[in-house]
């Protein structure tokens, strides 16, 4: 059996897998914390809205939805405006929007405008933040790459098992309005971290472009470029999408109802965000260790994955059949589980990307990622909680959310080459 030797060119490609690459890991530890794991700990003020604004749980759901969905929605935006311009100044803006929203949020009279600035506003900065940040920490890793992104998205669990309890104390403290307020404040701190990622040197245009070509002409071909649109008409992408748009339907849904069940349930204001914080937890072990065994290439990625997927959604089903008779050990058990196998899946499914792709198309396909899952983000939360105003309770909300997950294994098998036990070449870009 004969071995290619990498050329020059694929080394150059390559990330270093050291040096400032960790730097960023530790600004894109902080970004998580400060984006997802604070959007995953706000089922903490899910009740006090409800009680505040005499809404319906469906209507309160929105406001994390929209939250998430724009952060999706704007993902692209963030993808085409780093490829355009520098990622460090759009990851800055993107932070200054984000504490601007939550800062705004703090002094909102109705849902409406919960919508728009916790919602609209925090989301597109959060948008302008995530995605820039995840691509530059891959492009600095090859071999360590799921390692690399295992541990900078840990954070969120780390920030699941602290904000959750933080955020209850803020809120006894200085009521809702307060504490969004300091959490506007803290949201600035992204704006540091979008410093510390290096100015790229920027390809000179050909010699024999005229200006004109450099304006107008040029745009259509540029933009396409810049947001890697080609991309929707390759199959295995696209396949993909699907399958991580129905995983996106319920993976979000404990983390807004599940706090509220455990209420419903009977258990103490602070035995139910305890729950979360487990989740949380288990959720730091879950993405460390499952970056560190994907890197031994044991098992194919996207077999890994797939696992994953297939066990949090068994475990989102079994969140609420777990505390029926009342038990609260084992409801965190159950609640320990779904950190664990939801953590392990988070950064795999970004690491699975430039396997497909290719890593010179990876900051363009993940912001087309998040645009097309942000659907899904948009939904599931509130027919979770449409759910729960028919039936009364969650049962029913979890066990259909917690399906999708189980749907989109299904659709992973319909991969080019999924059966195959062997690491299959990206595509070269055309």
């Amino acid at each position: 059996m004969t071995t290619v030797e990498p050329t020059n060119q694929d080394r150059q490609r390559e990330g270093p897998d050291g040096g400032w690459g960790w730097v960023l890991v530790g600004a894109l530890f902080v970004c998580n914390s400060l984006v997802f794991g604070l959007m995953r700990s706000s089922g903490v003020f899910f009740m006090e809205f409800v009680q505040y604004f005499d809404e319906s749980s469906q209507a309160i759901s929105w406001i994390p939805s929209i939250g998430l969905a724009a952060q999706q929605f704007f993902s692209p935006l963030g993808s085409a405006l780093s490829n355009a311009y520098e990622t460090r100044v759009v990851v800055m803006a993107g932070g200054c929007l984000a504490g601007l929203g939550l800062v705004c949020a703090s002094q909102a009279t109705s849902l409406l405008h919960l919508y728009l600035t916790m919602g609209v506003i925090a989301g597109l900065g959060w948008g302008l933040v995530f995605i820039p940040m995840v691509a530059t920490v891959m492009a600095h890793f090859t071999r360590q790459r799921t390692l690399a992104l295992g541990i900078s998205l840990s954070s969120v669990g780390l920030s699941s098992f602290a904000f959750n309890p933080l955020f209850q104390f803020l809120v006894d403290k200085y009521t809702w309005r307060g504490a969004i307020l300091i959490l506007g404040g803290l949201s600035l701190n992204l704006v540091p971290c979008g410093a510390l990622i290096r100015p790229r040197r920027r390809p000179e245009a050909p010699a024999d472009e005229t200006p004109r070509e450099r304006t107008c002409a040029a745009w259509p071909k540029r933009v396409s470029s810049y947001l890697e649109l080609p991309l929707l008409l390759e199959r295995p992408y696209v396949t993909y999408v699907m399958a991580i748009t129905l995983i996106n339907v319920g993976f979000f849904v404990p983390y807004f109802h599940l706090v509220a069940h455990s209420r419903q349930a009977g258990f103490s204001q602070y035995q139910a965000t305890f729950v979360m914080s487990a989740a949380g937890v288990s959720d730091i072990f879950g993405r460390v260790a499952s970056g560190w065994f994907s890197d031994l290439r044991l098992l194919r990625l996207i077999h890994m994955l797939s696992l994953w997927v297939a066990l949090t959604g068994v475990f989102i089903i079994l969140l609420p059949v777990s505390s029926l008779d009342g038990s609260y050990p084992t409801l965190m058990v159950t609640s320990v589980l779904y950190g664990l196998c939801s953590g392990a899946m988070t950064s795999m499914v970004f690491a699975v990307v430039p396997d497909i792709v290719g890593v010179e198309r990876t900051m363009g396909a993940l912001g087309l990622l998040m645009l097309i899952e942000s659907v899904a983000g948009l939904l599931g939360t509130p027919l979770s909680g449409f759910l729960k105003d028919l039936t009364g309770n969650y049962v029913a909300s979890f066990v259909v959310v917690g399906s999708f997950p189980i749907l989109a294994v299904a659709v992973m098998t319909t991969l080019p080459h999924y059966f195959s036990c062997r690491e299959q070449p990206a595509p070269p870009k055309t």
